[in-house]
């Protein structure tokens, strides 16, 4: 099983080749709480957010996603602060920075009651979207989501730890694709403190999380890094949850199962 650190580092280049290649033609640039954040814009028909997961952008974390949903939906995929083109931020990297920055670009393009879906990082800001700003959203998917550090598995914590320790050793470069861009390096320390510090239960808990009335699934690989209980605590303190476990996958449920993956998130989604 790939662990989230292995796919942390493994989606580096993905997400930070990027920033010193052109934008892709369906990108786009919009100024956003102060600062500039880039978005790419695919298909038509009724909006649909997809927020990508940490180190990640969207072309790596969906992938094997984008075609089947742009195929009836106008997908909007912002990259984060310090993620794919966006360019990092003073300061450490913050949910409800994402939060506000991903709500500031819906009202700027005049969305509303837009379907969201949100892998691991992308699934905690997509649930605290639906807490914050309840008139943008319609319905919601998230995957590999957590309230709290606590929620991941006690030796994906660790691995965490550990590698937050090795970014400070000499030999830290080995950790890191050697094609990643400048800002690589410490925007990967950045994610590691966001892993082991957040979200807060002030961000996230489940008496806010009673608070979203919109539908929301909550799915987890089968062999998750997130603790099975964890992902129940969330689905249950949601007053329209529903749970689906995705059978033989790990974290990485949109990659390992994109087939099954799109058929149910599309159903959800479609569904009265």
């Amino acid at each position: 099983m790939r662990t989230r650190l292995q796919r942390f580092l493994t989606a580096l280049v993905a997400a930070w080749l990027p920033l010193v290649a052109a934008a892709a033609p369906a990108g786009h640039w919009a100024h956003v709480n102060g600062h500039r954040l880039y978005y790419e814009s695919h298909g038509g028909g009724r909006a649909l957010l997809l927020l990508h997961g940490g180190g990640a952008t969207p072309a790596s974390s969906f992938g094997k996603q984008l075609a089947a949903f742009a195929s009836g939906h106008r997908v909007i995929a912002p990259e984060q602060a310090g993620h794919g083109h966006s360019p990092d931020l003073p300061g450490p990297l913050s949910y409800t920075r994402m939060t506000e920055d991903t709500a500031a670009l819906l009202r700027l393009l005049h969305v509303r009651h837009v379907d969201v879906v949100g892998f691991s990082d992308g699934g905690i800001v997509a649930l605290m979207l639906a807490v914050r700003h309840p008139e943008l959203v319609r319905r919601v998917v998230v995957s590999g989501a957590n309230l709290a550090p606590d929620g991941l598995e006690d030796d994906e914590l660790a691995r965490t730890r550990d590698t937050l320790a090795a970014l400070h050793r000499p030999e830290r470069p080995v950790l890191l694709p050697s094609g990643a861009a400048a800002h690589g390096p410490s925007v990967a320390e950045k994610l590691v403190h966001l892993w082991l510090e957040s979200p807060t239960r002030d961000q996230l808990n489940p008496a806010l999380l009673a608070g979203i009335h919109t539908p929301v699934l909550v799915m987890a690989g089968e062999r998750d890094l997130i603790k099975r209980d964890h992902t129940l605590e969330i689905v249950h303190a949601l007053p329209a949850g529903r749970l689906y476990i995705v059978p033989d996958a790990s974290h990485g449920t949109f990659e390992e199962q994109p087939e099954r993956v799109n058929s149910v998130v599309l159903a959800f989604l479609d569904s009265p």
